[in-house]
């Protein structure tokens, strides 16, 4: 491949100049305060109900059902009374039937044959179906798209991490974000953690100076290979890659976005803002399928020169570690469920619940995966619009901001990416050949021999 086709320029895209009344910097205010410890701060966290309040029947469409896409719907099932899927949606028919048969078999629930759309424009089907509210757990590429449609039709939104794959489409869910809080719907994301009692308990204390000013971070998502599928006789080019999602890069992010954002979207949340640079690298090694990279290793840089490490693997047989780590200057944390002195005695331990074994339950009931969904009903019952899309946007923009500079080698800042108009995948849908470049990225520049 060509160094053109390698540079810094191909991964971004040219400079998309945004005006004053765009979506950039101007809607990331909240991103923009210090991380100085207040004692005063106010929190913006949700009520953290075990169930949410009765009301009206509310009515969901689940828009990709996948394994997560399935699991969304029963978590969604057990967050209160009155709560009904009502309505699937997938390009593949067979993901629709094994979606209304595990419903069927777990939950009780039916789903009539004339709520099951099929296929690239079943999104749009769902959303004029007569439901309230959409579950969207599609592979990350297609939901700016299906957000911007859902809200258009006045539908609450929850919506699986991460919620784009490129700078244009975080910008289009950022938008969308906008409007949505004007027509006063609740838009919940999939960053699980904000919702954990564990987690919240941290949260309270860091943001009220119980460590003092935050001066460093790190955190891990070091795990095992990703799934894969290899291709198949009978399906098209676009139907492998569908099937195949979480091995590319247009359609899922690369893991240090898709998979990985969990980690940046903690570090992010306790720093109160966005990180304005990056420098990484990476590679692939041992990846079956795909042009995506096993590992990442990303220096992140937030305004006041405070770097964050983040660093994620996915290969089988290596070192195991997901965890974040943040220093103060008064102390530290693991964000989860612990905060220490400086000197490393324990300062503050959660103390999670028993079960009737006395063995110390890491999710009780209900668990985070839940609780999203118990948050989400809860503004919408209680008629107190509840909208997380812009954060999740921010820290999906800062995993592709490491991915970009690990793919090029070069440093990249907040300011390029929230100006590119990069786009990743083809510009049509439709079964058949895809149009897109599929090399794996190789950084820099070959040394002469």
């Amino acid at each position: 491949m060509s160094e053109k086709g390698l540079s810094r320029r191909n991964f971004l895209g040219k400079a998309a100049l945004i005006g004053a009344a765009g979506v950039a910097g101007a809607q990331l205010l909240h991103s923009c305060k210090s991380n100085q410890p207040k004692s005063d701060v106010k929190l913006d966290l949700p009520p953290l109900l075990d169930k949410a309040p009765d009301g009206p029947v509310l009515k969901a469409g689940l828009i990709g059902c996948g394994g997560r896409g399935t699991g969304a719907a029963l978590n969604f099932l057990d967050a209160g009374p009155n709560l009904q899927i009502t309505a699937l949606a997938d390009v593949f028919d067979d993901k629709v039937k094994q979606c209304r048969e595990k419903l069927k078999s777990r939950r009780g629930v039916e789903i009539a044959d004339e709520k099951c759309f099929v296929g690239f424009d079943a999104y749009e089907k769902l959303i004029d179906s007569g439901v309230d509210m959409i579950i969207h757990a599609t592979p990350p590429f297609f939901r700016p798209q299906h957000f911007d449609a859902a809200v258009k039709a006045r539908k609450h939104v929850f919506m699986e991490k991460p919620v784009s794959v490129d700078p244009a489409g975080t910008r289009q869910i950022m938008a969308t974000a906008k409007k949505a809080e004007a027509l006063g719907l609740s838009v919940v994301t999939g960053t699980l953690f904000r919702h954990a009692n564990d987690y919240i308990s941290v949260y309270k204390q860091v943001k009220q100076g119980a460590i003092g000013e935050l001066v460093s971070a790190n955190s891990y998502y070091n795990t095992s290979a990703a799934w894969y599928r290899n291709p198949n006789a009978d399906w098209t080019e676009m139907e492998y890659m569908l099937r195949d999602w979480m091995n590319w890069c247009w359609l899922s992010g690369d893991h240090i976005v898709e998979q990985n954002v969990h980690r940046i979207d903690n570090v992010m949340w306790f720093m109160g803002k966005h990180p304005v640079k990056a420098v990484g690298f990476g590679s692939r090694q041992r990846r079956k399928t795909g042009d995506q990279f096993d590992n990442f290793s990303v220096d992140f840089v937030f305004d006041n020169n405070v770097h964050y490490h983040n660093m994620c693997r996915q290969i089988n047989g290596t070192a195991r570690n997901v965890s974040d780590y943040i220093v103060g200057s008064n102390g530290s944390t693991n964000l989860a469920n612990t905060i220490w002195n400086p000197d490393g005695t324990v300062r503050f331990e959660y103390e999670y619940p028993k079960n009737e074994k006395g063995e110390s339950m890491r999710w009780p009931d209900p668990n985070p995966y839940v609780q999203e969904h118990i948050d989400w009903v809860t503004s919408i019952r209680k008629n107190m619009a509840y909208n997380t899309a812009i954060a999740t946007a921010e820290s999906t923009m800062a995993g592709i901001m490491g991915r970009i500079s690990a793919y090029t080698g070069k440093e990249v800042t907040w300011e390029e990416v929230m100006n590119s108009d990069l786009r990743l995948g083809p510009k049509h849908m439709v079964f058949g050949k895809v149009d897109i470049p599929k090399e794996v990225p190789v950084p820099g520049v070959a040394a002469k021999s």
